[in-house]
């Protein structure tokens, strides 16, 4: 039987010639200290099971804390590796295009060594053939020039062959030599 604290307040005692019955007393008291260790018991139980609440509680917003602060971690971590791969891409893209400008600056400069290059083997080719040309024409005035002697020499040959106007006997002045004939 469950007791309120109503009853105990409005609990009427029977009485006796002497007072209150102490049985009737007696058994009320043991009900109210049976309901009264009861409620204790239980009061003690809720202290417990609110305490170790509590405590899961605590853990909990401890773990949360925890999970929060590792998001948070978390998240500027992931910011920094972001950070980090834009910075190093833009390092690599800066890297890549000083070695393209590189690239063409050396090409150009090649292009511009090999033209050169042209251009004295272009010099070199007229200078040879203005060389080879005047070579060429100075041999031919020296061939020329032979001609001209053996033409001479041919045309002397054949005055001494002819008889003088004054002499009458044709008689060459020259005398063929080994039996040849002029």
């Amino acid at each position: 039987m469950t007791i309120s604290p109503m009853d105990i307040q409005q609990h009427q005692f029977k009485t006796r010639l002497f007072g209150y019955d102490t049985a009737g007393v007696d058994h009320f008291l043991e009900m109210v200290a049976d309901q009264l260790e009861r409620l204790y018991r239980e009061h003690q139980e809720l202290k417990e099971e609110l305490a170790r609440t509590r405590t899961e509680l605590k853990r909990m917003q401890e773990r949360e804390s925890t999970l929060k602060e590792t998001l948070v971690t978390t998240q500027k971590m992931v910011d920094g590796i972001r950070e980090n791969a834009r910075n190093e891409a833009d390092i690599i893209l800066t890297d890549a295009e000083l070695k393209a400008e590189r690239i063409v600056r050396d090409a150009e400069e090649r292009r511009v060594q090999l033209i050169n290059e042209i251009q004295e083997i272009k010099r070199q080719k007229i200078s040879f053939e203005t060389s080879l040309r005047a070579l060429v024409e100075s041999h031919m005035r020296l061939l020329d020039l032979e001609v001209v002697e053996v033409r001479r020499e041919r045309e002397e040959e054949n005055l001494l062959d002819e008889p003088l106007p004054f002499d009458d006997a044709a008689t060459p002045l020259i005398e063929p030599v080994d039996g040849q004939e002029s």
